[in-house]
């Protein structure tokens, strides 16, 4: 039974390097999986810099599909993210669809993703590949130990976060922006502005590769980790910076008193000269370390304050502006 959903739209964005083979197929695949659905669709695919003939590939697909299929050339390779950074800002619908462009991903999912997140009342359905083909050593053990690192440490609980295939509505998904290795965490970048219960997972099909190679490997770990730092660091501390340098400066200053009280007094008692003392020198250090963090927290709160207002997201708001003010008797 078809699904109606009022004045929705919907825009698949799709990131494509060096997908000679790949793309003509998946576009066709999209065009049969959408085209029985009730709302306008587009597809925005964006060229990051292939060296083959996936920028031939997509044209040739325009031309054969019509202004449905948007295309967005970058002038070289600027990674995944920044594709789907730019996908999602040329985005005209009111859903947005990320997925991967090496037809791993299978597009009858959307429409699934589509009820499921409009039923549910979500912001964000995440795609878990349940039976996931791909290589055991160089593909799935390292997104196992990177999915439970990322679940533990942001408390967003999705079990497949490095699943391309993913919708979120468009006035969500647009206040976030990646950057570095960070679509891996746009789960916990949502979560950073609405509510994590409405973030949902779903699972979805997953289809071995038949053309071309992975661009994934053991060597993206190390990027992943520093990413998650940092997306640590902004969903804790990026409205209150100096919270952050500060309990690090007054942690700094407490160790940093202990060692200076220790020298003074059991080095001192012992008629030590306490400037050549291995311990002084440590307990000077730490306060200088601790006065240069301290400053640098009151630096950040200063440069987040005066820097133009970011509001907190809203949801739904009723206010009468052309309601009368009227004094308290």
């Amino acid at each position: 039974m078809e699904q109606t959903h009022g004045q929705e739209s919907l825009s698949v964005v799709i990131p494509f390097f060096n997908e000679e083979g790949n793309v003509g197929q998946l576009i066709a695949e999209l065009h049969d999986a959408l085209e029985g659905l009730d709302m306008p669709w587009e597809v925005v695919a964006v060229n990051d810099g292939s060296r083959d003939a996936t920028s031939e590939e997509i044209e040739g697909s325009r031309r054969r599909f019509g202004q449905q299929v948007c295309v967005v050339n970058l002038a070289r390779n600027f990674g995944q993210t920044a594709a789907m950074q730019t996908g999602i800002d040329r985005a005209r619908g009111s859903l947005i669809v990320t997925m991967d462009g090496d037809r791993q991903n299978d597009p009858e999912d959307i429409p699934r993703l589509i009820n499921y997140l409009i039923e549910n009342d979500l912001d964000m359905v995440s795609g878990w590949r349940k039976d996931r083909q791909d290589d055991v050593i160089r593909r799935k053990l390292p997104s196992r130990v990177a999915n439970r690192l990322i679940r533990r440490t942001t408390g967003v609980d999705v079990r497949d976060s490095g699943c391309s295939l993913k919708i979120f509505r468009a006035h969500i998904i647009k206040q976030v922006v990646l950057m570095g290795e960070m679509h891996r965490f746009t789960s916990a970048w949502v979560a950073s502005v609405t509510d994590p219960k409405r973030i949902g997972e779903m699972a979805v099909s997953h289809r071995a590769r038949t053309v071309g190679s992975s661009k994934y490997g053991l060597s993206r770990t190390t990027r992943v980790i520093l990413d998650l730092v940092v997306v640590l660091f902004f969903m804790r501390f990026s409205r209150r910076p100096g919270h952050f340098f500060g309990t690090l400066g007054l942690a700094s200053m407490a160790v940093s008193a202990a060692v200076l009280a220790y020298t003074i007094i059991i080095l001192g008692m012992q008629g030590q000269t306490l400037t050549t003392t291995p311990s002084f020198v440590i307990g000077i250090s730490l306060l200088f370390i601790s006065v240069q963090l301290l400053t640098a927290g009151v630096l950040a709160e200063i440069l987040t304050r005066s820097g133009p207002s970011k509001a907190y997201p809203i949801r739904t708001e009723t206010l009468d502006y052309e309601r009368e003010w009227k004094r308290p008797e």
